[in-house]
């Protein structure tokens, strides 16, 4: 029998919730990033509408915060598809460890990757496009939905990656 609290291969339920959950999350990571990388000019005037600030209420205490430069604008875009696809292939890795029954490892990976799409999504998408740069106040170029949705899936997955830790492991950190 095994021993839950010492075992680095849990065979339950919520190691392969967080398998499945793991895997979802990572295709769905390296197909954003595949998609920006093959279909670059769609997402990349999405960013500079954002960033531009150029449907919004054009407000002018808000205004100084647009980025107008088209060079800037894509090295944010760049920087964007680079942290997609490190992500994706962090998820990926932690989903093969998880199938691989290394818990230990599997969790630590998952939960470097979960917390880079969730700063990408929460911080970058809601805090800074949303709020910095107004995105909520633009009909045609609002993220915040979708951003909120992957935001919020990512860290229920993270929830369940966590759930799996066996007792000795979460009293030690």
């Amino acid at each position: 029998m095994i021993d839950m609290a010492t075992s680095t291969t849990p065979r339950g339920g919520l190691s392969l919730a967080a398998t499945l959950l793991t895997g979802t999350i990572a295709l769905y990571m390296a197909l954003v990033a595949f998609g920006n990388i093959t279909d670059f000019g769609t997402n990349q005037q999405f960013v500079r509408h954002v960033l531009a600030m150029d449907t919004t209420f054009k407000d002018e205490d808000l205004m100084w915060r647009a980025i107008t430069s088209e060079g800037l604008q894509d090295a944010a875009y760049v920087a964007i598809i680079v942290w997609e696809t490190v992500a994706a292939l962090v998820l990926i890795y932690g989903t093969w460890l998880w199938a691989g029954r290394d818990a230990v490892r599997a969790r630590r990976m998952s939960t470097y990757g979960l917390l880079m799409v969730m700063l990408l999504f929460g911080a970058g998408f809601i805090a800074i496009g949303g709020e910095w740069f107004s995105m909520w106040q633009s009909k045609n170029w609002n993220g915040l939905d979708a951003a909120t949705r992957i935001f919020l899936f990512s860290g229920i997955v993270l929830i369940v990656n966590q759930l799996t830790a066996p007792r000795a492991e979460t009293s030690a950190t």
